[in-house]
This record gives structure tokens, sequence and C-alpha cells, in this order.
């Protein structure tokens, strides 16, 4: 196949490449402050368009659930945009009202589409309306929140914190549920919940992914691995689940080629 994006390569880093949830359309986003789209047809991957954010270079972007919106976080800015393709107008969120952040990075949506939580500094996770993008509540963590991940239904979140215990988390009431250490991690990076609900992965620094039942996190508090992943010699920064969740894809982006599914 030809690369996606042969009809526009980025002048800098990439830092997202997403299908969207329904079309044959890939999105791509990075430092060079641009978003653009590619129809993919294998044959020649035609752009459709690229929108260009002025200074702000783009740390995470992502389609809504119904394919409508991308949602662009910068890399050191408290604003994020909103780009509806339905009108084609860029909406600048300038500040969410109750959110007091220097700079809003990370952020996840919820596979219902309901909601976008967003990963604040100091262990603060906001939780966004996707409809009016207004604060609903604010859910705190001990120490600092590296990543988060919803499961399935919207109905819970994992948040993995940087000193490796993982906070489970009520959508409904914004009560934590329960918390478990990851066996061994000096440090988290990255989470995932699989598809059907069954198993959580928890990637660390050391490159080492752990592989849990879902049952299992939300009853003990050391729970024992499934299986640990130890074929990444670098920080684990990507770790996700296929569709059917029998696949486990485990990344480092601190080496090259450093894929694995397993």
């Amino acid at each position: 196949c030809l690369p996606a994006n042969q009809e526009r390569f980025a002048d800098g880093k990439l830092v997202t490449v997403q299908f969207h949830p329904s079309a044959q359309v890939v999105m791509t986003a990075g430092h060079d402050r641009s978003v653009s789209l590619f129809q993919v047809d294998a044959i020649r991957n035609p752009r459709i368009q690229s929108i260009y954010l002025d200074s702000f270079p783009i740390h995470k972007a992502r389609f809504s659930v119904d394919g409508e919106q991308v949602i662009a976080t910068g890399t050191h800015h408290r604003m994020f945009f909103v780009y509806d393709m339905m009108s084609g107008s860029i909406i600048p969120v300038e500040k969410v009202r109750g959110i007091e952040e220097r700079f809003l990075k990370d952020f996840e949506v919820s596979p219902d589409g309901s909601f976008m939580l967003v990963t604040g500094t100091s262990g603060y996770l906001h939780l966004l309306s996707m409809k009016t993008k207004e604060l609903i509540s604010t859910m705190k963590v001990n120490g600092r929140c590296t990543a988060s991940a919803f499961t399935p239904d919207s109905s819970k979140i994992y948040s993995y914190s940087k000193e490796g215990e993982v906070f489970i988390w009520d959508v409904r009431s914004r009560k934590c549920l329960h918390k478990f250490e990851d066996e061994g991690s000096l440090e988290g990076k990255c989470i995932a919940v699989s598809k059907n609900n069954q198993y959580v992965a928890c990637g660390s620094s050391s490159g080492v992914v752990n592989l849990y039942t879902t049952d299992v996190c939300l009853k003990e508090n050391h729970p024992k691995p499934v299986k640990a992943i130890m074929n990444l010699v670098t920080s684990a920064t990507c770790v996700t689940f296929n569709p059917t969740s029998e696949i486990l894809a485990v990344a480092s982006r601190e080496t090259d080629e450093a894929v694995k599914l397993v």
C-alpha cells in the first residue's frame, strides 16, 4: 500500500494517526500545526482537506465517536480546538470554567460519545460533557496521572498513576471504586481496556506490559498478571487491543520499529 498521507507529508513529527469511525478516511496531525484528512482508497489516497491552527503544535487529536468532530490539544496550551466537519468551522475552546490548568494535553473520549476526560497536573482528572465541552466533575488520584482508559460501556475509568497505582472510577457517581498496584511498575506509562471488557493492559517505563483480567482488578489490591510481556526494552508508550480483543499491540516510541503484536 502507498503511504496513507502521500498527498501531504507532514513538515514535523506526526503525533496522531486515526481512522474515522465510519468512513474510509484517515486523519493525521502533528507538530507542524495541521490536521489532515485523507480518503483511503489504496490507489491514490487523495487528500480531502487540511486545517491549520496558528502557533498551535498539536499534542493529540481524536475523532468524536459520531465522526463529526475532531478535537485537538496543543503541546503547551490551556485551550483546545474543535473542528466541526459538517460545517467546516474551527471552534476554539479558550477556557473551560472550573479548570485551572496551565496546559491541557492528554485526553480520552468515552466510547459512548458522552464524555471527554482531560488529564490535568497533580493527579487531577476533569470529566467534560462532549456535547457542551463544559466541566461535569473533577476527580483526583494520588501522585500524578499518566494515562486513563474508559471501559467499553463507558461506565468506568481506569487511571494509571506515575507511581504505578491504578484507580478505578465510577463515571456516574465519580467515586473511586477500587485501586490496585501494577506489579513491579516503577512508573506507569499507558493503559488499555479490551473491547470485550475482559482484560486490562498496563505498560510501564521499564518496557514491561502487564495483562490482567478485569474481574481480578476490581477485587484485589495486588493482582497477579495473567501474563507479563517483556518484549520491549524501552519504555512502553502505547498499548491497544484490536476490536475482537484477541490481539494486543504494544509499542515504544523511544526506538525505531518497537511494535509487538501479542
